[in-house]
């Protein structure tokens, strides 16, 4: 195993300490802890706080999505591991200015479970607290660490829909409203050429062949649905948009967001090629995306691979708040 570190336990706290010295005009972190909270808390007054977060490993998110516009404070777990509760509640504290807190969270077991006590926590603080659970992978159902759907790369659309709504004064009851309309239309589905090597154990979470790869792999080397022969990227576009046409049926009447998300060790060129062959399939179906990001959002360390989300956008203030401005690291 190669990797620039010093002790593979002290990997989390290095990075975040690395992290907020880094770009201390966006991020502040909690003392004691491995949460960071948005650095300008003044203009938060009057507003709903928005908070995510989840096992390390995933970078940017969810601490890069931390600033304006996006969220208001983002916990850090250790690799792959979901954060403890004593910590979501210091970053659901931080992040309350009055007008309660919105929690949003993959659907891994653990996170769920912690980000629950960390709510009931609140609760007893008398902190409103409001939930969405992201589930938008359609590979496969109850996967290692899931009940249900596991939350992938849209829970970063998410992070941007409900960012944008929560800054121009959304209430909480409207953010869960706003959540809950969001979710069913956000699809995701990835593919892997090599696992992810988490540092404390130090070899891949799976193997493939120097010759295949693998449809559907989770963000934490769960397994996915089929593997096969390397094939040329056009024929990977191919299997990736037949998959999400199941789910979204769809239609060049409607209107779409698409993310090509990079997994970690894929770099930006063969993300654009995907991408040429991406377009050039939903060309052929007569949609053009009414937004697009390319880039490493949700990773999964240095997996070698992407995923590929749509969200279908069903009311024009969806797609106003995708593009409403935000002041973070990540997007």
């Amino acid at each position: 195993m190669k990797k620039i570190i010093n002790d593979a336990g002290n990997v989390v706290p290095e990075m975040v300490d690395g992290l907020v010295r880094s770009y201390p005009q966006y991020l502040r972190q909690i003392p004691d802890t491995e949460a960071v909270m948005r650095a300008d808390e003044d203009s938060m007054a009057g507003k709903v706080g928005i908070v995510s977060g989840g096992g390390s490993g995933h970078e940017p998110a969810h601490a890069g999505f931390v600033g304006k516009g996006m969220l208001s404070g983002a916990v850090c777990g250790q690799v792959f591991t979901s954060p403890t509760p004593d910590q979501i509640y210091e970053a659901i504290k931080q992040a309350d200015h009055g007008k309660g807190v919105f929690l949003v969270v993959k659907n891994y077991s653990g996170d769920v479970m912690n980000f629950d006590m960390a709510k009931d926590l609140a609760e007893v603080d008398d902190i409103q607290t409001k939930t969405i659970v992201v589930d938008d992978d359609i590979a496969v159902e109850d996967s290692l660490f899931t009940q249900g759907k596991r939350g992938v790369a849209g829970t970063v659309l998410m992070h941007k829909i409900l960012g944008a709504a929560a800054d121009q004064g959304a209430s909480l009851d409207d953010l869960d409203q706003l959540a809950q309309a969001v979710l069913p239309n956000i699809k995701t589905i990835g593919i892997a050429l090599h696992a992810a090597t988490v540092p404390e154990v130090g070899k891949p979470g799976f193997e493939l062949e120097d010759d295949e790869i693998e449809y559907g792999v989770g963000i934490h080397s769960e397994p996915g649905y089929k593997r096969e022969k390397i094939k040329p990227s056009k024929e990977m576009a191919e299997e990736l948009v037949a998959q999400i046409d199941k789910s979204l049926q769809l239609d060049s009447s409607k209107k779409y967001a698409v993310m090509v998300n990079g997994m970690g060790a894929t770099p930006l060129m063969e993300q654009y090629i995907f991408s040429h062959d991406l377009l050039d399939l939903l060309k052929n179906k007569g949609i053009t995306p009414s937004f697009m990001k390319v880039g490493n959002y949700m990773t999964s360390l240095d997996m070698a691979g992407l995923s590929l989300t749509v969200f279908e956008i069903k009311e024009d203030k969806w797609l106003d708040y995708l593009n409403y401005p935000v002041e973070t690291i990540g997007w």
